[in-house]
Formats: C-alpha cells, sequence, structure tokens
C-alpha cells in the first residue's frame, strides 16, 4: 500500500539544495585530515597534495566556458579533502572568485549556486572558517560528521595517535545548530559498532539533531551474524521511535517508506550521478566522474580520469558513464531480488573491486545487511500503520 507521510503526520527526509537536479562539482583541496577514521574509504591520506588557486581557477573558467556541456541550472561547488577546514584560507579565494566570475560572465549560476562541506567539525569554530560562513551565509551547507555516542564516535573517529575525536567535535555542535538548524548528521555504521547504533542514534537526537543519516559501509568488512546483530539494533529503535511519538519530528533514514521492494526498471537510473551529474577535480587539476576515483581513494585499481582542467574532459572516457544504471550494472541476483530497492551501490567501489578495468560490476558486500535493514524497515512500518489505524492488528 501506498504510504501517504503528509497524512500520517511523519517527518520525511530533508532533500539538500536543488538535489538531484544541481550539477556537483567537487574540489579536493587537500588530501590530509586530522583524523585516521577506521572506515574510510581514503587510503592515502597525506600533507603534501593540496590544490593551488590557479588549477582551481582554471577550473572555474572551464566550466563556464563550456556551457554547452555545463549546461544544468543549477550548481553545488563541493569542497572535501581530506578535510576541507584546514585549507579554509584557498577555499576563500576559490569561492570568492567563482562568485566574480559568474557575475562578470552574467552566468544562470550566480543566481543558483551552492557552495557545500562536510566537515569533521573540529575547526568549525576557527575565526576564519567562520569569517567564512558568514560572508557566504546564504549560499552555503555545512554538514559535520558525528557518529553517535562518545563510545560509538570514539571507536572509529580517531586522531593519528589513536585518540577519539568526540570531545571537540560536540563542542561545536551548539554553534552549528545555531547556523544550520535543520542540518542533519551522516552516521557510519561498520561491523564493530553494530551494537551501539540505537543508542546512538538517541543520543543525536537528544543533542538536538533531528535527521540522523546513517548508512552501512560498502566495503567488504561483514562477518557472519552481523545482519541479525543489525536486523536486532534496528527492531530495538523502531519500538523506541513508534512507542514515543518520535516518528512526527525525528528521522532516521534506516527507516524509509520506499525500500524492500523489487527493482523498479521503470526508473532504472543510476543510485547516483558518478559521471552525468558529478565531476571532481584533484590537486594537481585531474578530472574524475565522482571522488570516489581520485588516487588516494583506489586500493586495487589504476586511476580512472576523464580529463583535466588544462584540456578539458574527454568524453571518450566519460562515455561509459552515461550508460551506467542498476540492471546494466547488477547481477541477476540483485535485478529479481525481492527487496532490491533501497539497495545502495557505490561506482567507484565497483570498478576498484571489479576482475577487469570495467565499472559495470557491482559489489554486493552490504547484500545481507540491506535485507536485515529491509526486514527491520517491514517491522517498523507495520507496526506504525497498526498505531495510526491505517491497518488493523492481528
Amino acid at each position: 500500500m501506498a504510504i501517504d507521510l503528509d497524512k500520517l503526520g511523519i517527518r520525511k527526509r530533508s532533500y539538500s539544495w536543488e538535489e538531484g537536479h544541481a550539477r556537483t562539482v567537487t574540489f579536493v583541496v587537500t588530501e590530509d585530515c586530522q583524523l585516521r577514521c577506521k572506515y574510510c574509504y581514503v587510503h592515502g591520506k597525506n600533507s603534501i597534495n593540496k590544490m593551488d588557486i590557479d588549477v582551481a581557477k582554471r577550473t572555474v573558467e572551464y566550466l563556464i566556458e563550456e556551457r554547452e556541456l555545463f549546461n544544468d541550472k543549477s550548481i553545488i561547488f563541493d569542497f572535501i579533502g581530506g578535510e576541507p577546514f584546514m585549507e579554509i584560507d584557498l577555499i576563500d579565494e576559490i569561492s570568492d572568485y567563482i562568485k566574480k566570475r559568474l557575475f562578470e560572465e552574467d552566468h544562470p549560476w550566480f543566481d543558483s549556486y551552492r557552495f557545500s562541506f562536510s566537515t569533521n567539525g573540529i575547526l568549525y569554530d576557527d575565526p576564519r572558517v567562520q569569517k567564512y560562513i558568514q560572508k557566504n551565509r546564504t549560499h552555503i551547507s555545512i554538514g559535520i560528521t558525528i557518529d553517535g555516542t562518545k563510545e560509538k564516535h570514539d571507536l572509529q573517529r580517531v586522531y593519528t595517535d589513536g585518540r577519539g575525536s568526540y570531545d571537540d567535535v560536540v563542542r561545536n555542535i551548539p554553534l552549528w545548530q545555531k547556523q544550520f538548524p535543520n542540518s542533519g548528521t551522516k552516521v557510519t555504521v561498520a561491523h564493530s559498532d553494530i551494537h551501539l547504533i540505537t543508542e546512538s542514534v538517541k543520543h543525536l537526537w537528544n543533542m538536538g539533531i533531528k535527521e540522523v543519516n546513517i548508512n552501512c559501509v560498502f566495503e567488504d568488512v561483514w562477518e557472519k551474524g552481523d545482519d541479525k546483530r543489525l536486523e536486532d539494533q534496528l527492531v530495538e529503535l523502531a519500538d523506541y521511535i513508534i512507542d514515543n511519538d518520535l516518528y512526527k519530528d525525528h528521522f532516521c533514514s534506516f527507516y524509509m517508506d520506499f525500500i524492500g521492494k523489487p527493482m523498479d526498471l521503470s526508473n532504472n537510473t543510476n543510485w547516483c550521478g558518478s559521471g552525468k551529474k558529478m565531476l571532481a577535480v584533484d590537486c594537481k587539476g585531474n578530472f574524475y566522474p565522482c571522488n570516489r576515483f581520485l588516487p588516494f581513494t583506489m586500493s586495487g585499481k589504476s586511476v580512472r580520469s576523464v580529463g583535466n582542467c588544462y584540456d578539458g574532459v574527454d568524453l571518450n572516457k566519460l562515455r561509459p558513464f552515461f550508460a551506467l544504471d542498476r540492471l546494466s550494472q547488477s547481477p541477476d541476483e540483485c535485478v529479481t531480488c525481492d527487496v532490491a530497492s533501497g539497495c545502495a551501490l557505490c561506482v567507484g567501489l565497483n570498478y576498484d573491486e571489479s576482475d577487469t578495468e570495467t565499472i559495470y560490476q557491482r559489489a554486493t558486500y552490504i547484500c545481507d545487511m540491506h535485507k536485515a535493514r529491509c526486514r527491520a524497515n517491514k517491522y517498523y512500518w507495520e507496526k506504525l500503520l497498526k498505531k495510526k489505524g491505517e491497518i488493523k492488528g492481528t
């Protein structure tokens, strides 16, 4: 049955600005970070590779010049690392140049752009960061990653010497919430912290972060029995949410009304916009379909660049990404799976883990975890709809 979230008074996920419509161009301003998170897909963090302002400027000029290729009505300039705020002065200079050039060219993006950040939060209260935020307040979105309780966060998100970073992040949460009151956080689940999911989501909600986007890592880290442990945690959390009416104004992405159904082949789009709606540029000016194809994220494959800021995009190298959809990269077991909808994938990981140089071989390490999520999701919606009187109890 179709679920009318508005009628039932259920809080829906907040969609980011122009999500699914805007082009996202990612500037990898540094490959350095204060942390060495144990589940991070970046394998080669270093303090050497940092973006030069001339590379950034040349990238901006290319985007402006190639209006036929980059003809999107809106654009998101995404700044990442490593940790992007370690290079806030460079980001400020790049941002000023973007605004200046879009204005000078009377470019449609001048009225429709955003600067986007995902940060570990450690430098959030730095005066230079705060000055930048105030300067760009109406065109900026910032997400701070906090994994939940101190135990869960410090289990994974550690400094180079192994110390946990929870305290250094949490001290900046009130300021962030004041400046971006509707923002949510992103939580990652790995094998060693499954047992902390329920308490971590509760903890984040008690901190005032009402939107928790949470997912299992895509990589091959899962062990036998992890799916049952995940299901148990999510059923426990479902009971807590529904019994306390938290579904009205809180959100956790583990429970979505569209997941756990067969693959919808009438809407056979790729899971993400890699290569189609995304472009990433590294410190040297090389272009990639998305940031998951950068050299310092690859563990088993050679670099797969699709051009550079000097010569432009090589459409022949980019062409395979335009043909990507869920059907073309999924094995038969995924296509025919009864709960295929909502099962995430990562094109970069697919490439890195494939037997050949293909991007069409889907990595399925999260299969059992997705099925566990679907079972808990089914439990959640059945219990909630019974409570709301939409279906009769048995």
